[in-house]
């Protein structure tokens, strides 16, 4: 939409954004765009918080009125609410439908406890497909234990790329997602409501696969790819997790 920006205000319209990204932002040099703090996939913040949501909009189109530029980048400096209102008694909070044993410490016992939990949360996985209809899983052509076992043989220095008509990073990037999503499937698939925040918290503070993207963020900080240091440094471990980051 940056991008955009500039042809649309070539033929004298003015244009204003949401950036969730600021990086990007910056590079495309838009003529006006507001940075938010929220998580990617929610420029307005969190669902069902419509008084949020219009400030949001309102600062944004507020821009347009701003002298500054020709580059403008302004931040939001509210963190979006964390989710619904939870005070209706009818309403379930939620939990995840397996109880996992705490991460080995040991990285050479995470492959087993991965494994493990990836084959405890399957039947959820699975039920999460027959209830919704299909699954946003599978970019990488890999099944979820295939992408375990690859992760783990990455980070002891087995480095084959399943895709080759693809470059690594971008590869590992697709195969991180596939794996997220494949947790979050499963993991909400039981009734109950569950905030995002309560799903990543979950994730990378609970299980084995959260382990190990910490410790794959750890080796993409220092790798000679530049796809993976940025990924380190911005989309891999959400904003809100990266206080785990050692």
């Amino acid at each position: 939409m940056g991008a955009l920006g500039h042809y649309i205000e070539d033929e004298g319209i003015a244009t204003t954004g949401i950036s969730l990204v600021r990086e990007h932002t910056e590079g495309l040099r838009p003529p006006r765009f507001l940075w938010v703090p929220f998580e990617l996939g929610r420029p307005l913040g969190a669902p069902n918080q419509p008084d949020f949501q219009r400030e949001v909009l309102r600062k944004s189109l507020l821009l347009l009125e701003s002298n500054s530029g020709p580059v403008l980048i302004e931040d939001f400096d509210e963190e979006a609410p964390i989710g619904e209102d939870r005070s209706n008694e009818n309403v379930e909070g939620w939990a995840c439908p397996v109880n996992f044993p705490p991460p080995p410490s040991d990285r050479s016992e995470r492959e087993v406890a991965l494994l493990a939990e990836i084959e405890s949360l399957s039947p959820w996985y699975d039920f999460s497909v027959r209830k919704r209809g299909g699954s946003s899983v599978g970019a990488s052509r890999l099944s979820a234990k295939q992408i375990a076992t690859f992760f783990i043989k990455f980070l002891d220095g087995e480095v084959e790329n399943p895709q080759p008509e693809i470059s690594l990073g971008n590869f590992l990037k697709i195969a991180s997602e596939d794996i997220k999503a494949w947790y979050m499937e499963a993991a909400t698939a039981q009734p109950g409501y569950s905030t995002s925040v309560e799903i990543q918290n979950w994730f990378w503070g609970e299980t084995t696969a959260g382990a190990i993207f910490l410790d794959l963020n750890s080796v993409f900080e220092i790798s000679e790819d530049p796809l993976l240091q940025y990924m380190s440094r911005s989309s891999f471990v959400p904003r809100n997790q990266r206080f785990r980051l050692k």
